[in-house]
């Protein structure tokens, strides 16, 4: 099979266009990162008689923010036929300083002068940007330098891909299910369908934007003036602007998260800060929503934080914090927040959310050098595993200023999400816009869908318990639903199976779009390995091999937009039993060293009993009564939950008992 070797630019006939640069923003050593995104129009553009009918322009668009020495980006876009072969390669190098680059490549349609076969076919890139070279790249080994450059540069490497219909690819073959209901508030009109039929499933639908920025951080930019980022508190809106926004655009719910660094008024450190004001700020944003809520029923405003920083660092969502995490001290050494978090310990902020109950979401992550424990990326924790809910999969351009929904430029973050899931994060997907300019949920059609009980009412307790639930859906259609079952489990479950497992995508649009492509995928949590394409099918039955696993549905409707199912979490036993033990934990003592104790029973047996003290494995006993001494115990307050495990493997979980111990 030919593969097609362009080289650099001025030798393809592509065009390199210059952007707007980040305006407003001071540079800083956090905000430096190379960003790269793709656009690969989905179906053919218009052509004129007799030109190929399936021609097409692909989008490469290069940024490094506040970057201070020139960078070489270089770039491989491979387009792949729909068994994953590639069938033609574009290679290039981009010299990248201070101001955005974007190269456009256009494909008539052919390769080697014949026409493809019809089907879904992926155009895949990579890039990464390392210290500009003096001189050139002898011409002929350009193409060798790139691909070595690419296998060698992990750090900094991204990978973006999107698939392409090429010819009639039909449509695939989708199970019945009808649409649950959708939400709506403050009377606005119904989105999509009423209350859920047969072959439904018993949840509203309520669709959200989960990242957003106003002028309390580096957001609220007007329309007609943002061209990047604000600078910290100098933008024109605030957060109950940004919920008014969203609601009359049709949200059910909206968060603004706040970069939790720029309470200071300041994108890096400002020691005259004052600590009352920057407190004073947060608590600001928190009453704006309590009090949108209370005058809109049936929207949620949600205010919370956006932590971390992007160079070396990585940043993460918190929902429900009410109180303010900072690092950043000022002069003479006071705290600027509430709560003081060391910059980068991704551990300890683990800790401290999983202790407090707060919510977290993986922001625009990164496959490597972001969210480091022990120096691993996604290293994975137990408290980091309860707290973090969600991955972002898809975000619209954080910068745009479009307001109908057809913002073209996105990002997905496919390959960082798997890579939590195999590190062992239970994380399903969410889709947002990270908007830093006015236009709240309005650039793309993209959305997070988060399934509530019908008869629930929205509120931040129903929707936080969805995110703990990881009851949500990511699509790039605020029209369409997706979600995925495993023998009469709801995505998000963690079961345990034996004999066969049916999973099944069930889909549903209100505008009439059918899928063109139903994919689901399966990988093992803690192996961190490789996510992989279980079947090409909707529905799919199975018999899994015994131990962990995890399963998503991805789906590509007829339109090119793409929706994610979260995953369920499936413990396949090899043996008939499947039911796990019923286990309860007790306490006594109230100073120094206590004693906990566990009632566990089981239909076969219980094997041995776990006591986990603030999340931390502290004793067994595999003899009845399960008993075990603990201490000393610091004083405070304390969680303490039991495991009770079968010989089939099962694992019953106790409640969290709270108690305190006293000095």
């Amino acid at each position: 099979m030919h593969i097609a070797r362009n080289t650099l630019g001025h030798r393809l006939g592509f065009v390199l266009a210059c952007c707007v640069s980040h305006a407003g923003l001071a540079s800083e050593a956090d905000h430096r990162e190379f960003e790269a995104m793709l656009h690969v129009p989905y179906k053919a553009e218009s052509t004129s008689a007799g030109a190929p009918q399936q021609a097409r322009t692909i989008t490469l668009a290069f940024d490094y923010p506040f970057v201070e020495t020139a960078r070489d980006v270089s770039w491989r876009v491979e387009l792949l036929s729909p068994a994953g072969q590639p069938v033609q390669r574009w290679r290039g190098v981009e010299r990248l300083f201070r101001e955005p680059v974007k190269v456009r490549l256009h494909w008539d349609g052919r390769v080697d002068g014949a026409e493809l076969p019809d089907g879904i076919y992926q155009v895949r890139m990579q890039a990464l940007a390392s210290p500009a070279a003096p001189g050139t790249l002898p011409a002929g080994m350009l193409d060798e330098a790139i691909d070595n450059t690419l296998a060698a540069g992990a750090g900094e490497l991204i990978e973006q891909s999107w698939e392409m219909s090429v010819g009639a690819t039909g449509t695939a073959r989708m199970p019945a299910f009808n649409a649950m209901a959708y939400g709506t508030a403050d009377g606005r009109p119904a989105l999509a369908l009423a209350a859920p039929a047969p072959a439904s499933l018993p949840y509203t639908v309520y669709l959200g934007n989960l990242h957003s920025q106003t002028n309390h951080s580096d957001g609220g930019g007007a329309i007609a003036s943002c061209a990047g980022a604000q600078g910290p508190q100098s933008g024109a809106f605030g957060p109950s602007d940004a919920y008014r926004y969203a609601l009359e655009r049709g949200l059910d719910l909206l968060v603004a998260s706040e970069h939790n660094h720029m309470f200071d008024g300041s994108s890096g450190a400002n020691g005259q800060a004052s600590p009352a004001a920057a407190k004073a700020l947060y608590q600001s944003g928190l009453t704006a929503a309590s009090d949108f809520n209370a005058a809109h029923p049936g929207f949620l405003a949600v205010y919370g934080l956006e932590w971390g920083v992007i160079s070396n660092g990585g940043h993460l969502n918190i929902f429900n914090t009410p109180e303010l995490l900072e690092w950043e001290i000022t002069s003479d050494g006071q705290p600027i927040g509430d709560i003081h978090t060391a910059k980068g310990d991704y551990a300890a902020l683990y800790t401290l959310m999983r202790q407090r109950g707060w919510v977290g979401q993986f922001n625009h992550p990164a496959l490597s050098g972001q969210f480091l424990v022990n120096n691993v990326p996604f290293g994975y924790t137990s408290d980091g595993d309860q707290a973090m809910a969600l991955c972002e999969v898809l975000n619209s351009s954080a910068f745009s200023t479009n307001t109908s929904e057809t913002e073209t430029g996105r990002s997905t973050y496919a390959g960082a999400c798997n890579k939590a899931l195999e590190a062992g994060f239970h994380i399903a997907f969410s889709s947002n816009q990270d908007n830093h300019c006015a236009n709240w949920g309005a650039s793309y059609s993209n959305r997070t869908g988060v399934l509530i009980p019908n008869g629930v009412p929205l509120s931040a307790t129903s929707f936080l318990d969805a995110l703990r639930a990881r009851r949500v859906f990511a699509s790039m259609d605020k029209n369409s639903q997706l979600v995925l079952t495993a023998n009469g489990h709801i995505m998000g479950e963690r079961f345990t199976n034996s004999g066969t497992l049916n999973l099944t995508a069930n889909f549903a649009s209100s505008t009439g779009m059918t899928v063109s492509s139903a994919v689901i995928f399966e990988g093992v949590p803690g192996r961190n390995g490789s996510v992989s394409q279980l079947a090409a099918t909707a529905n799919t039955t199975i018999t899994p091999a015994p131990g962990e696993h995890f399963y998503y549905a991805r789906l590509t409707q007829n339109d090119g937009k793409i929706l994610w199912s979260a995953p369920v979490w499936v413990t396949q036993s090899d043996s008939g039993d499947i039911m796990a033990p019923l286990v309860t934990a007790a306490q006594s003592g109230a100073r120094g060293g206590i004693t906990v104790s566990a009632d566990a029973s089981d239909n076969v047996g219980v094997t041995v009993v776990e006591f986990y003290l603030d999340g931390q494995f502290k004793a067994s006993s595999n003899v009845p009564p399960y008993t075990a001494r603990l201490g000393p115990v610091a004083p405070g307050q304390h969680t303490l939950v039991t495991k009770a495990y079968d010989a089939a493997g099962n694992v019953g979980v106790s409640r969290a008992l709270a108690f305190t111990v006293g000095n």
